[in-house]
């Protein structure tokens, strides 16, 4: 699929589209929830709670099952300031980064407040739900990042040594803007992980992967689309932690039947940024289906949360939402908020002009989605 921005989208186009988008929304966070039970905890402790087959199922987390981490929550706060950005166009501001910040300082209140602002006309819909305003392990350099209105950029990163995958995790978003052209999916979202990592590693391994996931969102294959990113990143500096990751994750294929002795060796614990983006990415190509990738991506030493949550929209834009397990789909929370989303990001991205014009002052659009 390659519809450009303003084309006219056929009937399949936009049912194929928005399976895309729902299967990776849902996927990541049914990833996510899968792991956040066992996330810190090495194989061997996972195996002496759960049993020789590790975790097969969801695990109690937060105190309930299928609950998600602030993944879940920053993913949901992108797909937000992308769907602003495209609504703002109207007023003739077009700064993507700008929105998304905008965005991910709304998902920031959400960890200090005890509930939403309903004063705030400005916030949209998303921010009025509750179930958002509980503080899921965040990572420390997302809470710093966006601990004020300063947004960090690639000449003044915010923590520049921040190399986790605090930023790769909420970037699957990018990818799914698939009137863009790769190497603009690649830039925002590098210039929108840099607001809260600074390490090159971090923040270019949240390029490759909106990449990847903008391939599978074209209906291309998962290899084309690792490879597209292996080229984008080549004229990038600092790109050769993430880049050597990748090609050994593409390389690991095909070194044996999968399982956790090729993960760990794909990045030792996959605290990194590259690390995890290799595990997830080696996952998902040797998945014989979601439910086999996402045990892949929880069963091992490193941070199970955030690889199984980037494996899940990996394989969820692969296949689409009918692929996701039903049971898994029924029990993940937050379900009815990654739909409505999901499906307004597919509107907005296939029909904006008609729900939304410089001519149009007031809408129900814009009551969900404010231009300020």
């Amino acid at each position: 699929m390659s519809t450009p921005s303003g084309a006219v989208w056929g009937r399949a186009e936009q049912q194929d589209f928005r399976s895309r988008v729902r299967g990776c929304l849902l996927g990541g966070a049914i990833g996510d929830a899968l792991g956040a039970g066992v996330s810190g905890l090495s194989l061997e402790e996972i195996r002496a709670a759960h049993g020789p087959e590790a975790v097969t199922d969801f695990v109690p987390a937060y105190g309930r099952r299928g609950a998600v981490s602030s993944a879940t929550q920053l993913t949901l706060f992108t797909v937000d300031g992308l769907i602003r950005a495209q609504v703002r166009r109207d007023t003739g501001a077009w700064h993507p980064p700008t929105d998304v910040h905008r965005a991910h300082l709304r998902w920031a209140a959400t960890q200090r407040d005890w509930g939403p602002d309903l004063r705030r006309k400005d916030n949209g819909w998303l921010a009025q739900e509750e179930w958002l305003y509980a503080r899921r392990d965040p990572a420390r350099s997302c809470l710093m990042g966006f601990g004020d209105d300063i947004m960090g950029t690639l000449d003044k990163p915010k923590n520049p040594t921040a190399r986790d995958a605090g930023a790769v995790v909420r970037s699957a978003p990018f990818g799914l803007l698939v009137g863009w052209e790769p190497q603009l999916v690649c830039q925002l979202a590098v210039e929108c992980a840099a607001q809260t990592h600074g390490h090159p590693s971090a923040y270019l391994a949240a390029g490759a992967y909106a990449v990847i996931v903008h391939a599978l969102a074209r209906a291309e294959s998962l290899d084309a689309g690792v490879q597209r990113a292996l080229a984008l990143l080549a004229a990038r500096p600092g790109h050769q932690p993430v880049t050597e990751a990748l090609q050994q994750a593409l390389g690991a294929v095909r070194q044996g039947i999968p399982g956790p002795g090729r993960i760990a060796a794909l990045g030792g614990e996959g605290h990194a940024a590259e690390e995890a983006l290799a595990v997830s990415v080696y996952c998902a190509l040797v998945s014989e289906d979601i439910r086999h990738g996402l045990r892949l991506a929880v069963n091992h030493d490193g941070p199970s949360g955030t690889t199984a949550a980037l494996c899940g929209a990996l394989l969820g834009a692969h296949h689409g939402e009918t692929a996701l397990p039903p049971a898994w789909l029924a029990e993940v929370e937050g379900r009815p908020t990654l739909l409505e989303i999901a499906d307004d990001f597919a509107m907005e991205m296939t029909q904006g002009p008609a729900l939304h014009s410089p001519a149009v002052a007031a809408s129900g659009w814009l009551t969900r989605y404010p231009r300020g």
